[in-house]
């Protein structure tokens, strides 16, 4: 399976005075975050909550911005996450995924809500029974 992009819009959840931005993202399932470059993060004035240690994919390790609340939209789903602020590509990993309920197509290279559940994203989740 190649490379799979998605274009996905991004917003600061605090501030809906700020326009929304739309990026290409890189998505990968193997990595755990939301990460943005850091003129998206200037853009939607994101103010840093913290500072995160990373391990990169050639084994670097380093210390990154992680800024929030940040809303994600792709098709007819959103979810609130933090940011990792680093590099000059956004990347949608599993957190956001798995909130959205999206799936990844290797055959098509693309990214889906998952076809399942397709009005209304599912989450598996363990414990007591909901009330009604």
């Amino acid at each position: 399976m190649g490379l799979v992009f998605t274009d996905i819009e991004l917003t600061n959840a605090r501030d809906d005075s700020l326009a929304p931005v739309v990026v290409r993202a890189l998505v990968d399932s193997g990595a755990v975050h939301m990460c943005i470059p850091h003129h998206v993060a200037r853009q939607l004035d994101l103010p840093v909550q913290d500072r995160r240690g990373v391990t990169f994919a050639d084994g670097r390790e380093d210390t990154v911005d992680y800024v929030g609340p940040m809303r994600v939209r792709f098709g007819n789903r959103q979810c609130l996450v933090g940011a990792l602020v680093f590099g000059d590509q956004a990347l949608l990993g599993a957190i956001p995924m798995e909130d959205m309920d999206l799936v990844i197509e290797p055959l098509r290279q693309s990214v889906t809500v998952n076809p399942s559940n397709p009005n209304l994203p599912m989450s598996a989740a363990m414990g007591s029974r909901p009330s009604r």
